[in-house]
């Protein structure tokens, strides 16, 4: 898939976009205003006609986010903004429209245990567990080391007086899969 082939796919969409919705037609034209190579295809920009012109910050297009061209088959997905400007949209992609599921993460504090149990030992894992999760009594943390020093998960009980990792405070909206694969 070329550059050229790309940005022709989102001008086709584009087109086909203002003929078959009433509203759009009452909206500022789109266009393409740039295009990049990604690993996943060609991400597509798009702004205001007016805009590319102009360059007059009140003909903006607000919230667009850019259109990937997937690589393999042509297929145009439409990534929102919000979506695009976080770290996770590739995930996402892969996720939703791919149906690649990523490999499960280790909990780091697992990790960090099961390290200091073979490293420095059991004691050592303790503290620094009750240190990270200061909810656990001493027996709790002995019996949270034991399960995962011995390779096990720890019990459920035990991992939800666990820090909860923080989450970024807004979903993800969907990435929207707005035309097939290309012929």
């Amino acid at each position: 898939m070329t550059k050229e082939r790309a940005v022709e796919l989102v001008e086709a969409l584009l087109s086909r976009q203002r003929q078959e919705s009433p509203w759009m037609a009452l909206s500022p034209a789109p266009a393409v205003a740039d295009a990049y190579e990604h690993a996943f295809g060609w991400l597509v920009s798009v702004q205001s006609v007016e805009y590319l012109r102009s360059r007059d910050p009140g003909d903006v297009l607000i919230g667009q986010g850019p259109y990937l061209v997937d690589r393999q088959d042509g297929s145009i997905h439409h990534i929102p903004v919000t979506t695009f400007v976080s770290d996770r949209w590739e995930e996402l992609y892969l996720r939703q429209v791919k149906g690649v599921r990523p490999p499960d993460e280790p909990d780091p504090l697992v990790a960090a245990v099961r390290a200091l149990v073979r490293s420095d030992g059991r004691l050592a894992a303790i503290r620094h567990l009750r240190k990270q999760a200061p909810l656990l009594g001493p027996h709790q943390a002995k019996a949270y080391v034991e399960a995962v020093g011995e390779g096990g998960e720890p019990p459920a009980e035990l991992a939800d007086l666990l820090p909860r990792p923080r989450r970024e405070s807004y979903p993800l909206l969907p990435i929207d899969t707005v035309a097939g694969p290309a012929r």
